[in-house]
Formats: structure tokens, sequence, C-alpha cells
């Protein structure tokens, strides 16, 4: 914690050098373009998403790109109405306790213009999987059914244990290793790893998108390197540099949590190849194979293009590609920043673990059921469809 803060404060200090002096600006076949006092495409400030997208286009929407302003309306408007219902469901049971998030403690966006953050394929979806990764993730969803099985959440037919069946009898699954390492939240604290990332303070890495608590970024730029701060979820802060003098990747043995980055100029965009995850990070499947090859293009004074191309032809079938437009924020309003502390995952994450030994004792001296039939997974209240899906 202490050499992330230092580093923390190092890249602000550095922002402070860079970000104070004055960019110049130069013309351009495409118009102004904003160039940083050494002459590079200055890409710098506080960025984030202002609008809602969801990252596939909803199969109702079929091939439209946009949706029309009478769609983003009413999409507002269902959207407002599920996120500020406060419904309880029986008061004492294992829902009712996981409840912990109304309406006051999550935030909302206007929904975007677009109906996904994908752009290719043009339908708006992701790739199917290859049927290597689709045996992959049936024996991740299978792990996990299993620990839930005797359940209330299997018995009541709950969503999260959609694919599963209730049996009262706990599964023997419940005291093997997962099938891989273990990324999600699953229904046991044998130890750490039994938790999801996040609850272990550790981000889902890249690509990254946004979360339902919004995320920014801080990008700074020095002559020759470029920095990235991710501020995400709840805490989950992590600081990002690009190599930019022209060297190889890492070789291939050395793994890296947010992979390593390679980036080089294309006339006024920032080009970033990623390579070099490791194994235990995983985006909608993929992990050490994952590849990115990311484009920031500063499109006004205000507004700066993202797209990715995103590859793993061992997870699916085919390449595909995400846009997202980010808004400056300002550099006065946000001139003091405290640096994301996760900790819930600090305090939290060791409470379960010490709370599943409590149940546990109580069930092996006889005063309370067996630890299998309690749901430490599931942490929402009822059914919820979201409108933008």
């Amino acid at each position: 914690m202490r050499d992330r803060f230092s580093l923390l404060v190092a890249t602000l200090a550095m922002a402070t050098v860079v970000v104070g002096a004055m960019s110049v600006t130069q013309l351009s076949a495409q118009g102004p373009v904003l160039k940083t006092p050494w002459g590079e495409p200055d890409l710098q400030g506080i960025w984030t998403d202002e609008s809602d997208t969801p990252l596939q286009r909803s199969p109702r929407f079929a091939n439209q790109e946009f949706y029309t302003e009478a769609q983003r309306a009413e999409l507002d408007r269902d959207r407002a109405a599920l996120l500020r219902r406060d419904r309880r469901v029986e008061r004492g049971t294992e829902l009712d306790v996981a409840g912990a998030y109304n309406a006051v403690f999550t935030s909302q966006k206007r929904t975007g213009a677009r109906t996904s953050l994908i752009i290719d394929p043009p339908n708006g979806r992701i790739p199917a999987m290859t049927p290597e990764a689709q045996q992959r993730a049936a024996a991740d969803r299978d792990f996990r059914l299993a620990l839930l099985q005797s359940t209330d959440t299997c018995k009541n037919k709950s969503v999260a244990c959609a694919g599963g069946k209730y049996d009262p009898t706990p599964s023997p699954k419940r005291a093997e290793p997962p099938p891989r390492y273990n990324t999600v939240r699953i229904n046991r604290h044998d130890g750490p790893e039994d938790g999801a990332l996040p609850d272990r303070c550790l981000t889902l890495g890249l690509p990254e998108f946004g979360a339902a608590t919004g995320s920014f970024r801080r990008i700074v730029q020095t002559p020759g390197g470029i920095s990235i701060f991710y501020d995400v979820g709840q805490g989950q802060g992590w600081q990002r540099n690009i190599v930019m003098d022209g060297r190889p990747h890492l070789p291939a043995s050395v793994r890296q949590w947010y992979g390593d980055s390679r980036g080089r100029w294309e006339g006024d965009t920032l080009v970033i190849d990623v390579t070099n995850f490791s194994p235990k990070t995983d985006y909608q499947g993929s992990r050490e194979n994952l590849h990115l090859i990311e484009r920031w293009t500063r499109t006004g004074p205000n507004a700066l293009e993202y797209v990715v191309t995103i590859e793993d032809l061992t997870v699916w079938t085919r390449p595909w590609t995400v846009k997202q437009d980010f808004t400056r924020q300002s550099d006065q309003d946000n001139r003091l920043y405290n640096e994301p502390r996760c900790i819930e995952g600090n305090y939290g994450h060791p409470g379960l673990i010490r709370g599943a030994r409590m149940e546990e004792l109580a069930y092996a001296e006889g005063r309370g059921p067996h630890p299998a039939t309690k749901d430490n997974a599931t942490d929402f209240v009822g059914v919820e469809d979201d409108p933008l899906q």
C-alpha cells in the first residue's frame, strides 16, 4: 500500500509539472491538434465516460447502431424506475441480508447514444466462443453451481442457480480446488482465493470500460513516457505505465497483471500493443493469451476517443472491437485527490473467512446448520432485468 501511495504521489507531482506547462496547438488536415511542449499529441487530463452504454447490444436492437431520442428517453425512465426500487424480500432470509445496497448507494448516468460499445462485429455482440473455451466456462460454472446446490438459492430456483439444481446433500466438490485459478465469488471461504478479485482488493485489469460505481483515467505525459492512472470500482485504483522507446515486449515467461504495454505514435493517435497477461486475470474468459491493440485519439479540447481491438483465438472465433468516448474533467475541481483504498476488501474479506470458521465450529458442536447450506456468494435481492441488456 505504501509503495502504491508513493507511486501515486510521484505521478501527481509529475502531472503538476507537465500539465502546468502550456500545451501548444498545431494545425493538421483534420483541424486543430493539441500538442505537448515537446511536440507530441496531448492526451493529458482527467477523463471519464459520462453516459451508460452496454458492452453488448441487446438483440432487440438487431443492427441498429444508435438509439433514437425517443428510445433513449424511454430507457432513462425504465432504468430510473428500476434502480430506485427499494424492495425487500422476506425478512431474515439470506437474500434479505444480502440486500446491502439500495438506490441511495447507487448512481446512474444517462443512456448513451450508441446501442453498444462493441462496434465490430456489426451486430454489437461478443463473437462466439471456441469449443475449448466453452468447455472451460462450463467447468467453472458447474463447480460454482455445485457449491450452491444445497442452499436456499437453488431450492428457491433463484437466477443465481440457473443451470443448476437443488440437492440437500452438500456437494463433494466443496473440498476440491476450482478447475482453474478462481477470479469470481464462490460459495466457500476456505482461503482468500475463494473470493472474487474485487473482494481481495484486486482489479479486474484490462480492458476496463467502467463500472456501476464509475471510473476515470488520469493521463500524464513526459518526453518519452506516458502514465495512466485508473480509479475503478470501490477503491481498486491502479497505475499503468506505457513503454514508448521501441523496446520489444517482455519474454513470454514474464506475466503481469495489467499486461505489458508498448506504445507508439501513428500520426495523432497513441497506439498501444498489450500482451503478457497473467493467467490469474480474466476478461470474459480470456487470460494469459489476451492481446489488445488500443488506440487513443484526442478528438477535441474536451474529447478523447478510445478504440480497442480484443483478440484471443483460444477463446473467441474472431477479434472484436470496442469504442468508448471520454470527456475531460476539470483539473481545478479535481486538483486534490485521495489515494483509492479498498476498505471493504481489507476488512470485509478476512471477516468472511473468519465467519466461515465460526460456522464450521458451530456445526461441529451441533449449534448450527451445515455450512454448505448457507449461501455466501449471492449478493443481490430478487431479479432485476437491466433494460440496457
